[in-house]
């Protein structure tokens, strides 16, 4: 049965087709809304507003614009930008009494939390923090701002204030041949290339020093964009609010500590980490939540588990219950949400049954109810969970997502996507029934384009789980016409797309508006349909997940609409391996392409930084016999003497997610089998080069995308 996503209201044909096309540089003007913060009596929203500018210093390239806009919650007037300057601006949080902002901005290359008044006047730096200062979060108060702050191991080694006893970790370096750290770190010794051998480790330390070399003995040595041996670690601190005040530590050690809640009181604090491991912290994996009195001392273990992660700490208005969620260290998993009532034991706590992935949870102030938004059937809507009754009431719908929402009293401002429009800010009551539109940043360069519309289906698949999937038309599409058809897929391979997603709302108009039709589907493995659909593509990441995305294939060429001749596949990440193992199955595809994609599964173990989907997903590592023969089976280069279809292959230059050998091995293949194949590679780009890389190397990826595919289509 077809269900409509969004009715398309339309004034008439005529008018429709006098509307402009989104065009490949209409990227640059879509302004994304987020960090939305209330005060206290609900009347202003502050938050972040991200544009695209020309940037000025560098000729025909453009920079991410950040700054904090503070806007009347009743729509009384448009939103006003509060900060300004060539730094960056986010976080920004009112005061409890409203009087003024606390933001950060990078200034001399560390964040650091700045205050602005409300009535107006430049922004003050608050923090001078050697390793800088983010997250302010107020206390009830007023008077101070707890923060958090990243910093390295050797820098905490070091630091006489930090750790004035020159304590070292309780978890080995895991530098081979050493059995203490101490080895490691008093080393007094001269560097010398030809004197005792401690003489020669200081001379190694210096080449080291003065990146000569890097030895790296580290587990999760692979960032995002280089190899690096450091490591560091989040602490949070708490400072008065006057400039030059010396903050104090509220977290020590050599563990990681995630979030931070406080008391209304101001008494405790509660907060995840890992303080009692003596697992190095990339094996570490747990989390546990603790409490300790408002300057960090006695620290008490509340909950804590092995195997298991307890985080996302949100203490409730009066101070008497802590929300949490809770989950597996094993990733294919849904963490659930909880509440622990904190005069209660671990028997007292409730489990909340929303199957699905959550964030952002908030109390009412009544503490009767959790809100929160969660991925769920192609959008992201509000959840109200009443906390006795556990009744879970949805509040908005799929077809929209909720990027960042707050709550105060019976108001809630929330940054909404919708296919009419990627991100605006709303106000409404508590239902979300009476909401109102009160930004219009997008809204006013999309009211002269035309949009082509998502339609929403459904199937069920060989394993009975429903499999719903969206059919977009080319903008003007006439009935009778045949049409290219795109296959989108989506990667993760947990990822979740809709019309409530907004990384793809510029690239499904742009492909419309060249004459395509575009489908995509959330195959098994997908987020946002609860944890037996997650974990359904387990040892399985290609020929179920094919046979459901190519069933979506199948159902919208059946309209009659689509040129079976003109059908063509494109993906990024795991979406970049399943094209690969398509077009390693399948002929029809007229052009395929794979950006960032894995094709060698035991090759993207060692490779990328994301390694752990091997042993999650396949239940253990190249080494092992069974296992190595699945990884085989599961891996698209094991079938590319099968590709025929013409491949466009994008890699980013920098991408240690998943690895540039991986685009070099399925290329280098290709090339030597003689198949029509195109690589291109991004010099500095990253796994995230289309949602938030180098604005000049998104539309080139996107350009080279339509180019390629207009080769074979012969339009």
């Amino acid at each position: 049965m077809l269900i409509v996503c969004l009715a398309l209201i339309s004034s008439g044909t005529n008018a429709q087709l006098t509307k402009e096309k989104i065009k490949v540089t209409d990227l640059l003007n879509i302004k994304s809304v987020n960090g939305v913060n209330l005060n206290t009596d609900g009347s202003l929203a502050a938050f972040t507003l991200t544009s695209i500018e020309a940037d000025p210093d560098t000729k025909s390239e453009f920079k991410y614009v950040s700054q904090v806009y503070v806007a009347p919650t009743d729509g009384s007037a448009p939103p006003k930008q509060f900060t300004s300057g060539k730094e960056n601006a986010s976080q920004a949080i009112f005061s409890p009494d409203g009087k003024q902002l606390a933001f950060v901005r990078v200034t001399e290359g560390k964040p650091q939390i700045f205050l602005i008044p409300l009535q107006g006047g430049e922004a003050i730096q608050l923090t001078k923090f050697r390793y800088g200062a983010s997250s302010p979060k107020w206390t009830a108060d007023g008077k101070k701002i707890v923060f958090a702050s990243n910093i390295s191991l050797k820098d905490l080694l070091k630091d006489s204030i930090l750790n004035p006893r020159r304590e070292i970790p309780k978890w080995t370096f895991e530098k081979a041949g050493f059995a203490e750290n101490e080895n490691l770190i008093h080393n007094s010794a001269k560097a010398d290339p030809n004197g005792s051998i401690s003489e020669i480790r200081a001379y190694l330390e210096l080449n080291e020093a003065d990146k000569k070399a890097k030895v790296l003995t580290r587990l999760q040595f692979q960032e995002e964009s280089t190899t690096s041996n450091e490591i560091s670690f989040t602490h949070f601190f708490i400072t008065d609010v006057k400039p030059g005040n010396i903050p104090k530590e509220l977290t020590h050690g050599f563990y990681r500590y995630s979030a931070l809640e406080l008391s209304p009181d101001g008494k405790k604090i509660y907060l995840s980490g890992n303080i009692d491991s003596i697992q190095h912290p990339d094996r570490a994996l747990e989390s546990q939540l603790y409490t300790a009195d408002a300057d960090g001392n006695n620290m008490t273990l509340l909950l804590g588990a092995s195997g298991k992660s307890y985080n996302s700490p949100k203490l409730s208005p009066n101070g008497k219950m802590l929300a949490f969620q809770f989950g597996s260290t094993g990733f294919v998993d849904i963490p659930q949400l909880a509440v622990l009532p904190l005069q209660g034991t671990e028997k007292d706590i409730t489990v909340y049954g929303l199957d699905r992935n959550k964030g952002n949870i908030l109390w009412s102030n009544d503490g009767k109810y959790i809100y929160t938004a969660a991925q769920s059937n192609g959008g992201v809507p509000v959840y109200k969970i009443d906390i006795n009754s556990k009744k879970i009431e949805k509040l908005s719908d799929d077809n929209s997502g909720i990027n960042s929402f707050d709550i105060k009293g019976n108001l809630i401002a929330y940054s909404k996507t919708e296919v009419a429009d990627p991100f605006e800010l709303y106000t409404g009551d508590l239902q979300l029934i009476n909401s109102k539109r009160i930004s219009a940043f997008n809204m006013d360069w999309l009211q002269n384009k035309e949009l082509s519309f998502p339609e929403k289906h459904a199937f069920t698949d060989d394993k009975g789980l429903t499999v719903e999937y969206w059919v977009m038309k080319p903008i003007h599409y006439k009935k009778g016409d045949k049409y290219p058809l795109l296959l989108d897929i989506h990667g993760g391979p947990s990822a979740m797309w809709g019309p409530g997603e907004n990384s793809m709302w510029h690239e499904f108009q742009y492909f419309c508006a060249q004459g395509y039709g575009v489908v995509y589907c959330n195959p098994r493995g997908s987020g946002g349909y609860g944890s037996a659909f997650l974990r359904a593509n387990i040892n399985d990441w290609g020929d179920g997940p094919t046979s459901d995305v190519l069933t979506a294939l199948d159902k919208t060429v059946a309209e009659g609409w689509a040129d079976t001749s003109k059908l063509l596949v494109s993906g990024g990440s795991y979406a970049g391996y399943l094209v690969s193992w398509i077009v390693g199955h399948d002929h029809r595809f007229k052009a395929a392409c794979s950006q960032r994609g894995v094709y060698d599964l035991s090759t993207f173990f060692g490779e990328g930084n994301a390694w752990r989907l091997v042993p999650n997903y396949f239940g253990g590592y190249p080494w092992q016999p069974d296992v190595k023969k699945l990884l085989d089976y599961e891996s698209p280069i094991t079938y590319v003497q099968n590709i025929t279809t013409p491949y466009l292959i994008f890699h980013g230059e920098n991408d240690l997610r998943t690895g540039t050998i991986q685009g070099e091995m399925l290329y280098k293949s290709l090339k030597v089998l003689g198949r029509p194949v195109e690589y291109v590679r991004h010099p500095g780009a990253t796994h995230e080069i289309t949602r938030s890389g180098n604005n000049r190397q998104r539309i080139d990826q996107m350009l080279r995308t339509y180019e390629f595919f207009e080769r074979y289509l012969n339009r």
